[in-house]
């Protein structure tokens, strides 16, 4: 009999790279995703040939009514929760909306699996903000680096992931979390490598003339979404429930990305990036890079698609999709 999966946020990038992977290993597979006014941006990131295949609920995490609803009916195998409001410069402008969808929206699904699927096994994706600032001597950040977020979405996910150990250890339930560092792709939402990505484009087209930014110099650790999700099932079938950091190791800040983009295109960055520090956040977190030395050595994951390759298939996304609006 196959195997069942329930993904919340389906219609999210990494929601939609994990449909597809799942489909691959033919899984049946079940996903949520949130009411939106235009309807075709509901299912942008689902390819056709996927949407076909899955079966989708209209719904949200802070809608306990729809989840229990949705595991009622579905039986799951498996749940991973990858939707969130995922925004962190969003979460400074709405931190209760922040909580209620990222804490409160992951007792709720927590609390519907306990009581109506329990043998099932379930996956948090948890977040590198919930470090903070903080790093050990080594300028890493691993599992057992003390965590002080330092934005409303950094509190959300730190709680929902204590929410998560607590379910686990108090009722036995196979619950573990994914802690991802940034990842990104074609796929990806409107975050700052993507924006530098497709302003970049637009400039290079003449269709924009300058790109405004805010904290240049924050340094994060970039994997590829298809790596992470790939992360994800693996600890979901892992022998036990476990918590494990996904990460690359290696770091790149918003200077080096407008930099290698730009001369992509034969620009200079320097020409069109224009810094606001009306952008900069209210509290900045300047610095991420994560040990995954436990999911490498203890499942053999590796990352295999490499950041300048990711950035490569992100300008050619763009540039096919404004070529396209020109014709």
């Amino acid at each position: 009999m196959k195997k069942k999966a329930f993904i919340t946020g389906i219609n999210g990038q990494d929601g939609s790279w994990l449909a597809e992977l799942l489909l691959q290993r033919d899984y049946d597979v079940y996903g949520l995703i949130r009411r939106n006014s235009i309807v075709d941006n509901e299912t942008a990131r689902i390819l056709p040939n996927v949407y076909d295949n899955i079966k989708v609920f209209y719904g949200d995490l802070s809608d306990y009514s729809t989840l229990a609803r949705c595991l009622s009916e579905i039986q799951p195998d498996e749940i991973y929760n990858v939707a969130a409001q995922s925004q962190v410069r969003v979460s400074f402008k709405t931190p209760l909306y922040t909580l209620q969808t990222n804490t409160i929206g992951v007792a709720n699904i927590l609390e519907a699996y306990r009581q109506i699927c329990p043998s099932a096994k379930f996956l948090q994706a948890s977040s590198s903000e919930m470090f903070g600032n903080n790093f050990d001597d080594d300028r890493f950040q691993r599992e057992t680096t003390p965590m002080h977020p330092v934005s409303p979405y950094g509190i959300s996910k730190l709680a929902s992931y204590h929410l998560v150990r607590h379910y686990r250890r108090a009722y036995k339930l196979f619950a573990c979390n994914s802690i991802c560092f940034n990842h990104t792709g074609p796929r990806r939402g409107d975050f700052t490598e993507n924006r530098i990505i497709r302003m970049a484009v637009q400039i290079k087209l003449g269709l924009e003339q300058n790109l405004i930014l805010g904290n240049l110099d924050c340094q994060r650790d970039f994997g590829d979404s298809r790596d992470y999700v790939n992360a994800m099932t693996m600890i979901i079938n892992h022998d036990h429930s476990d918590d494990f950091v996904i990460a690359t190791g290696d770091t790149h800040s918003m200077r080096d990305i407008c930099e290698y983009v730009f001369a992509k295109l034969d620009l200079n960055y320097i020409d069109y990036v224009i810094q606001d520090p009306k952008r900069f956040r209210p509290e900045e977190l300047g610095y991420l890079r994560g040990d995954s030395t436990k999911i490498r050595d203890s499942l053999g994951w590796e990352p295999t698609i490499n950041f300048n390759t990711t950035l490569d298939e992100m300008i050619e996304h763009w540039m096919a999709i404004y070529k396209m609006k020109e014709k």
